[in-house]
């Protein structure tokens, strides 16, 4: 039976559509894989003129090839709630895998034949992400320097790309490998896992919500994998992401209060306290003093415990994997390369040698 594939690409955001759409799309017209293939597009309160260019382009490149639909959304949903509508609109039309890709995306040959092909190596695995490469300032792909190999989490919720701005070379990645996470630019995931786990939690709007997807993903007894002859480039800005403290710090909490067991979470918390008392003095210095302030207003409100609450409940009922398996794949060690402070490298021994000795003793 031939299965059917989503390509979902999003979202199309104020002029996002002129700056990158093009690209992308051209990349895309060179995919071939088996199966029955539609796009999905997804406009996300663009401007009245992106929106008729990002018609207007897909028509002229895809003609009457490529099956499409668009799914505009007259309101900032964020990225979460945009590649949910879009999913959810394949999921009722009966595809069974889901590729998402956001629109700075340059796909490479056979990427999308790869990763199905990788979904379909083993039935545990419910998540699959491309190697992601870097393409650089000169619009052109940089062949060598990674973007992301698989996202890793910290025990503390922060998370990363592994390989980022580094060498492809110095990395061993000819096989199918595990990963903690993917990152949302580029992966696949089986509508099964979807319907089991649920779509991205659009409490999260922005950042971390591939983080959560994926450690529910782990969770439900699915692997996440990387399929590294899926090449996909990246047109990725770390400024972008640099200026949203209020989202990537709040949601990493969310994200551990919600996949990990009650009495993980005590046995963090002491540390847990410490970074964050580092944290707001790092607010303090780097000026987003007021966005830590609401972080905290927003754990203080009643309302979003009850979602917090049922949001960790739903999480924990699909667990079919003890914390003793999840904290093999979870780091001790933080690492973000554009944030390189001596603080943080003079805390990171410290905060490495509790966690291992944390995770010894739930393992044990």
């Amino acid at each position: 039976m031939r299965k059917k594939i989503a390509i979902i690409i999003a979202p199309n955001w104020r002029d996002y559509a002129e700056k990158y759409l093009s690209d992308c799309l051209d990349s895309l017209v060179e995919q071939e894989f088996a199966g029955e293939g539609k796009y999905f597009f997804v406009d996300n309160e663009s401007t009245e003129t992106s929106f008729q260019y990002l018609k207007q382009v897909i028509e002229n490149k895809f003609v009457s090839s490529r099956e499409y639909e668009i799914v505009r959304i007259l309101h900032n949903a964020g990225f979460a709630e945009g590649n949910n509508q879009a999913m959810r609109l394949a999921i009722e039309q009966g595809y069974d895998y889901l590729i998402l890709f956001n629109m700075d995306t340059v796909v490479g040959n056979d990427a999308i034949k790869k990763m199905i092909e990788a979904a379909e190596s083993a039935d545990d695995i419910g998540i699959v992400q491309a190697r992601l490469m870097l393409w650089d300032s000169s619009k052109q792909p940089e062949e060598n320097k990674i973007n992301s190999l698989g996202n890793t989490t910290h025990f503390l919720g922060f998370g990363f790309c592994e390989g980022y701005n580094e060498d492809v070379s110095r990395y061993k990645i000819d096989e199918i490998r595990n990963i903690f996470y993917p990152s949302g630019a580029a992966f696949l995931i089986k509508s099964k896992v979807i319907k089991e786990i649920g779509y991205f939690d659009e409490e999260f709007w922005m950042y971390n919500e591939d983080q959560d997807l994926g450690w529910r993903t782990w969770l439900a007894g699915y692997r996440c994998v990387l399929a590294p002859e899926a090449v996909v480039y990246h047109k990725y800005e770390f400024s972008r992401s640099i200026t949203k403290y209020y989202w990537m710090d709040r949601n990493r909490l969310l994200v551990i209060l919600k996949n990990y067991h009650l009495l993980t979470l005590l046995l963090i918390l002491p540390t847990l306290i410490i970074m964050e008392f580092g944290l707001f003095l790092f607010a303090l210095k780097g000026g987003w003093v007021r966005d830590k302030i609401k972080i905290y207003s927003y754990f203080l409100d009643l309302k979003n415990w009850r979602y917090i609450i049922k949001a960790r409940q739903d999480c924990q009922k699909t667990r079919k994997i003890k914390d003793k398996e999840i904290v093999k794949m979870i780091t001790g060690k933080i690492w973000y390369q554009e944030v390189d402070d001596w603080k943080l490298r003079a805390i990171n021994p410290v905060f490495n040698l509790y966690w291992k000795i944390i995770k010894k003793i739930i393992i044990w």
